[in-house]
């Protein structure tokens, strides 16, 4: 189901994927810097969610300042919240790469200016972009370090901006529940070398709804 989200004095695109059962909760995603919300990965993991009782939210959001990507997330979740049409117990936030960053953002600043009302979840940061190709003194962890609810990283152990030990080094400083799932030989892309894109989303996929599981009651169909 397509929708236009308002956001200032312009909208949001935005794609509902829908299970056929009544979901009680919900996963918002978002691209990266490049692409929209329409890249396979999305589109795979949405379909995969939905087909297993979790809605999906995924919107585009152009603009290359993380700030502006925030607002625009933030705005995204005060939609689903206040929606007639899907009355969720919760959401998870995710995003690729810059999303990453953006839903992490995002996650940070309601769980310190919310009364806590539970809403979201927890957070799925696809390839998170740790830090620029080869600049890896500048760690960009400050949102990672101040979240409090459960994080699923799923990440290419050969993704050029996310050096392995640094994130387990970032990870084991954070006081959230977390999980690492390393996606062998995969760069920032998710592309690795003798396996099919499919099958490479599949694990992700897979990953990410176990996790989702494991967080929340899920009635795994």
């Amino acid at each position: 189901i397509k929708v236009k989200i308002p956001f200032g004095n312009k909208y949001l695109d935005a794609i509902f994927s829908v299970p056929e059962k009544k979901p009680t909760y919900g996963v918002i995603l978002t691209h990266g810097a490049g692409g929209d919300m329409n890249i396979p990965q999305l589109v795979s993991l949405a379909a995969y969610l939905a087909s297993r009782g979790v809605l999906c939210l995924r919107f585009t959001c152009k603009g290359l300042n993380v700030a502006y990507r925030s607002k625009a997330f933030k705005t995204v979740v005060e939609y689903l919240k206040l929606s007639d049409d899907y009355k969720l117990c919760g959401v998870f936030l995710a995003g690729r790469s810059m999303g990453s960053r953006a839903a992490a953002s995002v996650v940070r600043q309601l769980s310190q200016d919310d009364d806590g009302d539970g809403f979201i979840q927890g957070l799925v940061c696809l390839s998170y972009p740790l830090h620029r190709p080869k600049l890896q003194s500048k760690l960009r962890d400050e949102d990672l370090l101040l979240i409090r609810c459960p994080v699923l990283f799923v990440s290419g152990s050969a993704d050029e901006m996310c050096e392995k030990q640094l994130l387990e080094g970032v990870v084991s400083k954070m006081k959230a529940p977390k999980k690492i799932h390393w996606i062998d030989k995969a760069n920032h892309g998710m592309a690795v070398k003798g396996r099919t894109t499919d099958d490479v989303m599949e694990e992700i996929n897979a990953q990410v709804f176990s996790w989702l599981r494991e967080n929340v009651q899920l009635e795994h169909k």
